[in-house]
């Protein structure tokens, strides 16, 4: 396949009517189109629209794909509930990050440069669904998807050393979090070293929410109520954002260069770690061949003349496999000559069948491996 793009589009507020959905239907014959989502490929040719648009218009969250490393995460919040200044510490030095109004919505559009394809297929289903909860916590007030786009401006050395992190880390890591590192390609070591701190993201208890609502006029109060009753859904969102706000812990921030550093020294220790259990997995394949080749051993010298006699027949079926079964003979028989000492012996017979054979060209180049120590492997 030369080429592979994927589109998905999800409306998570509000369901598509009738109209929306005959209106997408006309841009795509064959799109999978539901009443609150659009899922296309294309293997040739491409989406006949503007993704832009069809998130202002109808969808709250689009994933893009590409089997050429193309990634894209966009994503419509209500403006009331995110303010763009809030953001403008974590996105100071992304300039592949675009925010815009739209009507009473804030697009945060996140299109990095082309990442290196992957080996492994990718069909791109599957991505959305887990990375769609990082909406919720935004509206949450659950900030650190922004904070991993910050880290990944600090993996691409845009931010200068000194640079303090915009939130202190983010610990404890989500699954959705896990999931944008992975499809974005954040380097998991910076993520390791963000992840040693946190506290400002803590998800508000029962109580500091009842502590909230305490404090909240009865106006308010009503004016939440009739939004509930209104179908809004972002009231318990509102509710928790405030709540973050107010119980957010004071943990001192790091700096870019300090998170790079611990990054480094991170994966040095994950080095150590792999090439320790590389070394004790080479050792147990040693031990498992070791303990194969003695079996093998044993089981010939049992069989005494035998296995020359099997030697002759395998060289005498004059063909590839024959003649590797006999070297492969052969080899383990000078082991066992070598341990008893009786190579001397051993290489008179060797002799005497290279003579017997010579004009077999193919089984003496075989043949030839023999004799360099009991390191030597036979093809």
């Amino acid at each position: 396949m030369s080429e592979y793009l994927y589109y998905e589009f999800q409306a998570i507020d509000r369901p598509l009517d009738r109209a929306a959905q005959k209106a997408l239907r006309s841009i795509s014959s064959r799109a999978r189109i539901t009443a609150t989502s659009f899922t296309n490929h294309y293997e040739w040719g491409d989406l006949r629209g503007d993704p832009r648009k069809f998130v202002e218009q109808w969808f709250d969250l689009h994933l893009y794909l590409t089997n050429w490393g193309s990634r894209r995460l966009m994503m419509r919040l209500p403006k009331r509930l995110l303010k763009r200044a809030r953001l403008a510490p974590f996105l100071s030095e992304t300039d592949w990050v675009k925010v815009w109004a739209s009507g009473d919505s804030l697009i945060v559009d996140i299109f990095p440069d082309e990442t290196e394809a992957q080996d492994d297929w990718d069909d791109g289903s599957g991505w959305l669904a887990g990375l769609a909860p990082l909406r919720s916590d935004v509206l949450s007030g659950d900030l650190r998807l922004f904070y991993l786009l910050w880290l990944m401006a600090v993996q691409q050395e845009l931010v200068a050393d000194d640079d303090a992190e915009p939130l202190p880390g983010i610990a404890p890591v989500t699954g959705p979090l896990e999931a944008f590192a992975a499809f974005f390609g954040v380097d998991p070591d910076l993520m390791l070293a963000a992840a040693e701190q946190g506290g400002e993201v803590a998800i508000p208890s029962k109580d500091d929410l009842r502590e909230i609502l305490a404090a909240i006029s009865d106006d308010e109060k009503t004016e939440l109520l009739l939004r509930i009753v209104d179908g809004d859904p972002h009231v318990a969102a509102e509710l928790r954002s405030r709540a973050r706000e107010v119980h957010s812990a004071s943990t001192t921030c790091r700096t870019a260069g300090e998170l790079r550093i611990r990054a480094r020294e991170l994966a040095e220790v994950r080095e150590r770690a792999d090439a320790k259990r590389r070394e004790a997995e080479r050792r147990r394949q040693a031990e498992e061949a070791e303990k194969t080749r003695r079996t093998r051993l044993n089981a010939l010298r049992q069989r005494g003349a035998d296995v020359w006699r099997e030697i002759d027949q395998e060289i005498e079926r004059r063909n590839a496999s024959g003649y590797d079964r006999a070297a492969g003979l052969l080899f383990d028989l000078q082991a066992l000559a070598t341990e008893a000492g009786r190579q001397d012996e051993f290489n008179r017979r060797l002799a005497s069948i290279r003579t017997t054979h010579e004009r077999k060209p193919k089984f003496i180049e075989r043949l030839s491996r023999i004799g360099r120590g009991n390191d030597a492997k036979v093809a």
